[in-house]
């Protein structure tokens, strides 16, 4: 019904930056919330930030400041701009979306597969 494919992980050194991208795709009636989590080996998935359709953004105290969210609504698509990446933001990154898939029905969240970013010298 509804894909989620996310782009833009690898290897970077510390102090690097790289963008992710989440494109939604398939039976999408309305796009609601869409976001970032990720997660460490042997950690508990963490929020890392939200976008709501309108643009309000929330960011993750520990990625504040470094972390940067957006979204193109024409696009469907969530995007992740990360500077300043520490060893301690290696982790799988996952986005998310609210999707309605019909006018009738309510909203759902689906998940995509994650992509790593490894921070490392």
């Amino acid at each position: 019904q509804v894909q989620l494919v996310e782009t833009g992980g690898g290897l970077v050194q510390p102090g690097g930056s790289l963008r992710l991208s989440c494109a939604a795709s398939g039976s999408i009636f309305s796009l609601y919330g869409m976001g970032w989590y990720r997660q460490a080996p042997g950690k508990q998935r963490e929020l890392v930030a939200t976008i709501s359709r309108r643009g309000t953004t929330h960011h993750a105290v520990p990625v504040r400041g470094r972390f940067t969210i957006s979204r193109d609504n024409a696009k469907n698509t969530v995007y992740l701009q990360m500077n300043s990446l520490n060893p301690e933001d290696t982790a799988n990154y996952l986005c998310y979306a609210d999707v309605q898939v019909s006018e009738s029905g309510t909203s759902k969240t689906y998940w995509g597969q994650g992509t790593q970013v490894t921070v490392s010298s």
